[in-house]
């Protein structure tokens, strides 16, 4: 009897919660498993940094897994994940992509010390992609590979959703 009074507690909570005192309703955050790609520079004028909106927001248990893309083989497209980080050959931090993310967002930016002398390669026409992985399938899947992602969330090129910045 407990289990049930608790469960209807929680669904009466879940329900009222998107409730705002104006009377009218927030829309929800959709659980779907989606893949945004952005191509952006990395430069002073943007602080070395870039954000990209959700909307609607992503549930708060979601996670986010942001790849970058740094080259091709036989294979295709190499894909790294995020984050990134490179050394010099006396293994102090040159530079490396990060990233950080709310239900709202995500913001890919740059760290190191000398971020202007990083070679255009590193720093223009950047290809990201943005993966929105919902909680149920973020333990059981390897997150290091792109493709294995791809892959186990059943994701085709034509749903890879381009945003412009």
């Amino acid at each position: 009897m407990k289990k049930i009074i608790t469960l209807l507690a929680i669904t009466g909570l879940l329900t009222l919660q998107s409730c705002t005192t104006s009377g009218s309703f927030e829309i929800a955050p959709i659980a779907t498993t989606e893949v945004f790609e952005v191509t952006t520079s990395f430069n002073s004028t943007n602080n070395f940094s870039r954000l990209v909106t959700f909307n609607p927001p992503i549930y708060s248990s979601d996670v986010v897994l942001t790849y970058r893309l740094s080259g091709s083989n036989s294979q295709g497209d190499v894909w790294e994940l995020l984050p990134e980080t490179y050394y010099f050959n006396n293994g102090a931090l040159d530079f490396g992509f990060k990233f950080d993310y709310t239900n709202r967002d995500v913001r890919i930016y740059m760290i190191g010390n000398d971020l202007q002398s990083v070679s255009t390669n590193f720093r223009l026409n950047q290809v990201i992609r943005i993966v929105i992985v919902p909680a149920s399938y973020a333990k059981s899947i390897n997150k290091n590979s792109y493709s294995d992602v791809i892959t186990a969330l059943n994701i085709k090129d034509s749903q890879i959703q381009k945003i412009d910045l």
